[in-house]
């Protein structure tokens, strides 16, 4: 799946890029690149855990 991602300056970090659909994925780097390269990651972790609890992800 895709996701649409969002990259805004951050106050403590460089970067912060969050995920609309996925609600409280948030990541930060850096570098933009550094910032999304987490994002993927916590986007998989997240994924994970939804999967482990039995719950679906719905998209819109």
């Amino acid at each position: 799946m895709k996701y649409s991602i969002i990259i805004e300056r951050g106050r403590e970090s460089e970067y912060v890029a969050f995920c609309p659909t996925l609600r409280g994925c948030v990541s930060q780097g850096v570098t933009k690149r550094e910032a999304i390269q987490n994002l993927k990651k916590a986007i998989q972790d997240y994924i994970a855990c939804l999967m482990e609890d039995g719950l679906v992800i719905h998209r819109h």
